[in-house]
């Protein structure tokens, strides 16, 4: 089975039309026709593309249709497709598996906590878990830019010289520059110290379109903090915002030092974000203008949220989880899905554009608390983080040259598959790879580390995965 995007909404209609909404997971089609898979997607109950569908006519909220969207959707999809399978093939499927990533990485931990017969096997890339919490946070960059800077969103070349000056003060191993950041974790840059960032009208020496004022300095420390309640924001050097559990004033994580701030720091919000606060405020207006509801459209809104305000819809997308169908997704009891052997690979990348990385890592964290320890919880999942890895299998971070290896999501599904059919454990290191091109002739290579452990160099060529250990 596939798992969705976004919403996850649209018309599933021949089999050339399975393909919406299956992100870089691939398309149910696809595996189908190449796999020799029987295989399934869903709209999980809903044809629309952007929240809307999760509003009553009278404003209130659709509890049936959240339903259907967080989690019956997906589980009727996976009952009716093995029934249609046992049916034309008289036999049952002898495995089942799930391969999804974003809202489709949810939808996998969901069957895992809900329905923990569904799948033998589970792969969950980038999951959009947390869902009010993260998405709610999409939003802070704008109202930031809304409060802070007069509506006056900072540039894509500000952000390229911002966001490349932090690869370049964190990407040194060996003494090379890998361009991009292979420890997140670790990276403190502050771009309000930078003299090589800031414009020379303000005191710096930074005289190209790129520069900034020292309030968009500030703006990008918080932009990969993220949400707080009154927009403060700590000093990097004491808490960059990249931990397990969220800081005492922090609601939730914010984007990686060195990822791409465009998807929601550009221009105009990340659609799904400024619906996520319609929904949760009951008010359709605070959406953008494809948000349609009968007591109102979509009217941008969200332009005149103050930072308690949009505190506020974070806090009832928290208190709404019953009436949201529980869309958070986080559950750390996986004890049934355990107990019936079944296996599950999540992955993240650490560019990641959309999804801050450290929302899966918090979630891992909390399951292995709940399930007895790291050594007990990889028995049955396992995570692994990939540096300069997007929202997507392709390049996050701000350096259009960094060219940082990936894995491929047939290179993970394969370990999933020999670890449900074979008991073949998933390795403590994974190699990731580049393929050589006319840009990029040299092939670099890097270990990819079971969580918690991480990639550390140790001697020889810090673009060759021998260099490392994982430890």
């Amino acid at each position: 089975m596939k798992g969705g995007g976004g919403w996850a909404g649209g018309t599933h209609g021949t089999l050339t039309g399975i393909t919406p909404s299956s992100g870089s997971a691939g398309s149910a089609s696809e595996s189908a026709g190449v796999e020799g898979a029987v295989s399934a997607t869903t709209d999980t109950g809903h044809a629309v593309s952007n929240g809307s569908f999760a509003m009553n006519p009278d404003g209130t909220i659709n509890t049936v249709l959240w339903k259907d969207f967080s989690e019956r959707g997906i589980h009727e999809m996976a009952v009716k497709a093995k029934a249609l399978a046992k049916a034309y093939y008289g036999e049952d499927a002898r495995y089942v598996y799930w391969n999804g990533f974003s809202t489709g990485g949810r939808q996998g931990l969901k069957e895992a906590q809900a329905n923990p017969a569904d799948f033998d096997g589970i792969l969950a890339g980038a999951p959009a878990n947390n869902w009010t919490k993260f998405i709610t946070t999409e939003l802070y960059p704008q109202i930031l830019v809304q409060r802070d800077l007069g509506g006056v969103s900072i540039t894509a070349a500000q952000h390229t010289t911002v966001s490349n000056a932090a690869i370049n003060a964190c990407d040194v191993v060996g003494g090379v520059h890998l361009g991009y950041v292979p420890d997140p974790a670790s990276c403190r840059y502050d771009p309000t110290t930078d003299a090589a960032v800031i414009c020379t009208a303000s005191g710096g020496s930074n005289a190209t379109s790129g520069c900034v004022t020292p309030a968009q300095a500030i703006a990008f420390n918080k932009f990969w903090h993220g949400q707080t309640a009154d927009g403060s924001v700590p000093d990097p050097a004491a808490d960059n915002g990249f931990a397990a559990t969220t800081a005492p004033a922090q609601k939730w994580y914010g984007l990686a030092r060195g990822s791409s701030l465009m998807g929601l720091a550009g221009a105009a919000p990340f659609p799904i974000s400024s619906d996520m606060a319609a929904l949760e405020l009951q008010d359709p207006t605070i959406a953008t203008p494809s948000f349609l509801n009968a007591t109102g459209n979509g009217a941008d809104g969200w332009k005149s949220l103050t930072y308690p305000q949009l505190a506020n819809a974070w806090d009832r997308g928290v208190a709404l989880q019953t009436a949201f169908a529980n869309i958070n997704t986080d559950n750390p009891d996986l004890s049934a899905f355990r107990d019936r052997k079944g296996k599950l690979i999540s992955y993240h990348g650490l560019a990641d554009t959309l999804i801050p990385p450290q929302g899966t890592i918090n979630y891992y964290s909390r399951v292995a608390t709940r399930m007895g320890g790291v050594a007990a919880t990889q028995s049955f999942y396992r995570l692994y983080l990939v540096p300069g890895m997007g929202h997507g299998f392709s390049n996050g971070t701000s350096n259009a040259n960094a060219n940082p290896p990936l894995p491929t999501n047939a290179q993970l599904y394969e370990l999933l598959t020999a670890w449900v059919e074979k008991g073949i454990e998933p390795p403590t290191r994974v190699e990731a790879t580049t393929t050589a091109s006319v840009r990029f002739p040299t092939v670099k290579t890097r270990p990819l580390c079971l969580y918690p452990l991480k990639a550390n160099y140790t001697s020889g060529d810090p673009l060759l995965a021998v260099s490392y250990t994982c430890s």
